[in-house]
């Protein structure tokens, strides 16, 4: 080993804690590529892509910074703030290479046709958010062992300009610190338990193998949770004293692990569950959709007058056909005198604005185009375009419940 070395692994092994707080970098769950944070500050764009730093972050960059910064002063040639200054920079190029790992995910995501809306680094390293999740399985490992791959390509990168370019003193531990955590950052990822990269590489090849990506997931969760367990007891038994093996950190990282394979499996029932019914089975019982050849009496008396509140009702044909849309409020343009005499058709307004699924479409579906376009209904229709009514967010929350109490009953 070259002698330039020696000083790097006496200075790594003093820096545990540095590389303990570090593994957090590892931690950041796929399936949090669409969690939001609140008070994100953009700072400009990456290739295309929304770079935000959240103010969580610039406490680790702290910490990093004076912990690395404490360490690098034994060098004797560092005086004044320059250890510090140091520290600093090698902070920077840490969390330059969370951000790389984050590039890895997102341009294979971009070359399946996924959006990238943003990638933030916060408390516990990176995020890159995603827009969808992949629609193949092959896709799915491609997008979740980018990320490892391209630390583990930056841990090679700095292994052979250590071992070729003559370095010393404390630009060599930094790079030595670099190599370390590129590989710790790309190794950790690929322990085969979600919320981890290589739970996601798991969850991708139980989904090619039995064809329900959601069966992939609880897999790959009761793994993660096996592993959260295990950093728990390896934590705990560091703190009481009994082992050299581990740390505070270990046991925190434990339940954060925990956690999120709990809330990744329980994810999956949810999905699971929803998979197995279609748009028609959850209609709102009710549903405002009235006939075109009704008066305005008629309509107010029937389904306006003591009824369920709706603002507005889907007006259709003879054959059940959607014609448009006629909202309550309009009937106050119309003298009362006139109700019996005017038809509904005369306030019919265009139904642009609706958004309609098929009857078969799946539930789950249904769930994602309410989430992603921000409704709080659709329109079922029937392939021939029959109206049947409303799916509303609420009677899919109330038909979850009632469904999970029957079989359990």
């Amino acid at each position: 080993m070259p002698e330039r070395f020696a000083v790097l692994l006496q200075l790594l092994t003093e820096v545990n804690g540095v590389i303990d707080n570090l593994i957090f970098l590892a931690l950041v769950p796929n399936n949090w590529r669409r969690y939001k944070m609140n008070g994100n500050i953009r700072v400009g764009n990456l290739f295309g892509i929304p770079f935000y730093i959240n103010p969580s972050w610039f406490f680790v960059l702290g910490l990093i910074t004076l912990t690395y910064g404490g360490d690098l002063s034994q060098f004797p040639q560092l005086t004044g703030i320059m250890p510090w200054l140091l520290g600093f920079f090698a902070a920077i190029l840490l969390f330059a290479s969370v951000v790389a790992h984050e590039l890895g995910h997102s341009f294979v995501a971009i070359a399946q046709g996924i959006e990238v809306k943003s990638i933030t680094l916060f408390l516990f390293g990176g995020l890159a958010t995603l827009g969808r999740e992949s629609k193949t399985p092959l896709e799915a490992f491609l997008v979740a062992i980018a990320g490892p791959l391209v630390s583990l390509l930056l841990f090679g990168i700095f292994l052979i300009i250590g071992l070729n370019i003559s370095l010393n003193g404390p630009m060599a531990a930094i790079l030595s610190l670099l190599a370390y955590i590129n590989l710790a950052l790309g190794l950790f990822n690929l322990i085969p338990g979600l919320p981890l990269d290589g739970g996601n590489i798991l969850k991708a090849i139980v989904w090619q193998v039995t064809g329900n990506p959601n069966k992939g997931v609880l897999f790959a969760s009761r793994f993660g949770q096996f592993f959260g367990w295990l950093a728990i007891v390896i934590g705990a038994l560091s703190i009481l004293g009994i082992s050299q093996f581990g740390s505070f950190w270990t046991l925190l990282i434990g339940i954060f692990l925990l956690q999120n394979a709990g809330f990744s499996a329980q994810s999956a029932k949810v999905q699971d569950f929803l998979s197995r019914y279609s748009a028609k089975d959850v209609i709102s019982p009710n549903s405002p959709v009235v006939p075109i050849n009704l008066t305005l009496r008629e309509f107010a008396n029937n389904y306006v007058i003591g009824k369920q509140q709706w603002s507005k009702f889907l007006v259709t044909d003879s054959e059940g056909k959607l014609l448009g849309v006629i909202n309550v409020e309009a009937l106050k343009t119309i003298p009362t005198s006139q109700w019996t005499e005017v038809n509904i058709g005369q306030l019919l307004q265009t139904s642009e604005s609706l958004k309609l699924v098929l009857s078969h479409t799946s539930l789950l579906d249904v769930v994602k185009i309410l989430e992603g376009e921000n409704l709080s209904q659709v329109t079922v229709v029937e392939e021939n375009g029959t109206v049947l009514g409303l799916i509303e967010k609420a009677s899919i929350l109330t038909f979850l419940a009632q469904e999970t109490q029957s079989q359990a009953a």
